[in-house]
């Protein structure tokens, strides 16, 4: 984690006048609240558009004669086969098999485009890129708005050039946006279709102003973390820190899909593959018999066993319940076993269920 604060995005003023406070996530002065109901917020999402400053996510770009041997060895997903053009997430894992960070590698003309949270990805590449010829160099110039929702492609559509039809999910493009230059990728963190907006901090602003205009007959809001928060947890997406740590195997966390199945050699795969049988716990979705969210940190029993602890809750208006992921054992993890929360001396039931909750079947995202 960088030192709180000492990264600050090109929208901050925009954030300040909509009643943010800048809390820190990731280095970076966030807007977690808005002036606006995030209810609303995640209403636009939803139906509508939303737009969100993703900015404190890292960017690196990666060059070199040697870059796709240091990503390939420091990413669990085979890069080789890609094309310019194509994204893929996945997970970094350190030296323990364990779940260092998770990211997002874009493939463009002459580098790689690295994007991710708040784990060690940086020191790790930075490490593997040693004595390797190889450029590596942390870009916050690169901004990232992201537009999520069922109206973000009319909003985008007459202003840009390129066929956003066309443009398939986790698919990116070198174009420009209200004739500025903007990588425009098809991708997301809300479970909803809609397009992430990487413009230099210069073009940001006027960026945002535009897309606030041009999606104002059509319901765009800017939508606040907490907001977003609400869309990634019915999505069941995780959150580095929150839903995983480096105390993590990918098995742990069933992240082991982005783990490529022909792919070995990297950083971290043969511990990881030593310790595949040893998971205890999974990560999975509850519903809570409570009208409002829990506050995360709280622990699952069941017949009195401590057997998990809820990691990100939120009350979804929408679907009108109380959510959450969390960790259970491997001997509970099945859906519709019912375990009894603790919360400040409150016990609470709650029912183990699939997730995601919102859109089981993608066809949102992948539309």
């Amino acid at each position: 984690m960088t030192e709180e604060n000492t990264r600050t995005s090109a929208l901050a003023e925009k954030h300040k006048i909509l009643g943010s406070g800048l809390e820190d996530w990731n280095g970076m002065g966030t807007a977690w609240t808005y002036n606006t109901d995030p209810d609303k917020e995640h209403d636009a999402i939803r139906e509508s558009a939303g737009m969100i400053d993703m900015s404190g996510l890292k960017k690196i770009r990666i060059s070199g004669k040697d870059a796709l041997d240091v990503l390939n060895y420091s990413f669990s997903r085979e890069l080789s086969d890609l094309q310019v053009g194509n994204s893929s997430y996945g997970i970094v894992l350190n030296d323990k098999g364990l779940v260092a960070d998770d990211a997002i590698v874009y493939v463009n003309e002459n580098e790689f485009i690295f994007v991710h949270g708040s784990g060690e990805s940086m020191e790790l590449i930075q490490e593997s890129a040693q004595g390797k010829d190889v450029s590596v160099h942390f870009d916050d110039n690169l901004h990232d708005i992201s537009l999520q929702g069922p109206k973000a492609q009319e909003i985008l559509n007459n202003n840009t050039p390129i066929d956003l039809e066309a443009l398939k999910y986790f698919n990116h493009t070198e174009t420009e946006l209200f004739g500025r230059a903007c990588m425009l990728s098809r991708t997301g963190y809300s479970g909803e279709k809609g397009y992430e907006l990487f413009v230099l901090g210069k073009d940001a602003p006027s960026i945002w102003d535009s897309l606030l205009e041009e999606g104002s007959q059509l319901g765009i809001m800017p939508a606040s973390f907490t907001a977003l928060d609400k869309a990634r947890i019915e999505a069941g997406l995780l959150f580095y820190g929150y839903d995983m740590t480096n105390e993590h195997s990918p098995w742990e966390v069933n992240l082991q899909w982005t783990m490529s199945k022909n792919k070995t050699g990297y950083r971290g795969y043969d511990s990881a593959m030593n310790i595949k049988d040893k998971a205890s716990f999974k990560n999975v979705g509850f519903t809570i018999n409570h009208n409002e969210a829990l506050a995360g940190g709280e622990e699952i029993f069941v017949n009195n066993e401590k057997v998990g602890i809820i990691n990100s809750p939120c009350f979804s208006n929408r679907m009108n319940k109380s959510l959450a992921l969390g960790h259970i054992n491997l001997e509970n993890a099945k859906p519709d076993t019912k375990v009894t929360v603790k919360s400040n001396d409150k016990e609470i039931e709650a029912i183990l269920c699939d997730i995601p909750f919102y859109d089981p079947s993608k066809t949102k995202t992948h539309s």
